[in-house]
């Protein structure tokens, strides 16, 4: 059977160590006994043969090459039905089970970020997820408050996922082998996902802290805030990269809704 070709504008490197695979897909924990699973990406289906090789889960697999959505129909024809050819990005994903679904992947390095934002937005369905990641991003994404790496992504996920970086990748393991490493990441929904905040504008406060990272919280609100109404809160001495999620939700819930924008 012909192998896919890598495409680079879609940011294709497809994992070759069957045994690496059936660690990443062994890192679903299913921990709340849901039983569907999508699987993003799956290029040539090295993590899909573990995943329609264990009978606890149901898998359906979305790829946006058609190349590979053949290939997908020719190495695995008695799942036809659950492989589509769609845009993660763009696909009403909650139309794809009836319940809870685990999302796991190989998520292409130039769209992993937009793909966890994608998934925030289906965060209610998504009890979990496993993810593969340029290396760099994925230490972003699990780093605390006060380190250099924390960020945006960082402060979106951890409000919402208990966030665990499991193992790294060396480029050696992918045909062909990117310029970097990878990190793959496990994230476990809270028990409690709602923030407690209006979520426009607790994402408004983030974005503007992280925008001028340098300066203080004070003057980098004050794009958005009058700095007399800032005056008086706390943290403002403070920068962004400071700020645990929680202390973020404390400031949105503290600042009024009278924007300059």
């Amino acid at each position: 059977m012909k192998k896919v070709t890598a495409k680079k504008y879609l940011g294709q490197h497809f994992l070759k160590d069957p045994e690496i695979a059936g660690k990443i897909t062994g890192s679903l924990m299913m921990h709340t006994g849901y039983r569907n699973i999508l699987e993003v990406g799956p290029g040539m289906g090295i993590l899909s043969v573990h995943l329609f090789g264990n009978n606890k889960f149901h898998t359906r697999l979305i790829e946006v090459d058609q190349e590979s959505v053949q290939y997908l129909m020719e190495h695995f024809p008695d799942h036809r039905e659950d492989i589509i050819q769609g845009d993660f990005l763009l696909k009403n994903i909650a139309e794809l089970f009836d319940g809870p679904f685990g999302v796991i992947g190989n998520f292409p390095y130039n769209i992993s970020s937009q793909i966890l934002f994608r998934i925030l937005d289906y965060r209610n369905l998504v009890p979990e997820v496993v993810g593969m990641f340029q290396k760099e991003v994925a230490e972003r994404i699990a780093s605390p408050p006060c380190s250099r790496e924390y960020g945006i992504l960082s402060v979106f996920m951890q409000a919402f996922y208990n966030v665990e970086y499991l193992f790294t990748l060396n480029e050696e393991d992918f045909t062909p082998p990117p310029n970097v490493k990878s990190g793959v990441l496990h994230f476990i929904r809270k028990e409690d996902f709602n923030l407690g905040c209006n979520e426009r504008k607790f994402r408004l406060v983030v974005r503007t802290g992280f925008s001028q990272r340098r300066k203080t919280l004070k003057n980098a609100l004050s794009a958005v805030w009058t700095k007399d109404r800032l005056e008086n809160l706390p943290y403002m001495n403070l920068r962004a990269e400071a700020l645990s999620w929680s202390q973020f939700v404390e400031l949105a819930n503290l600042l009024d809704d009278d924007f300059k924008i």
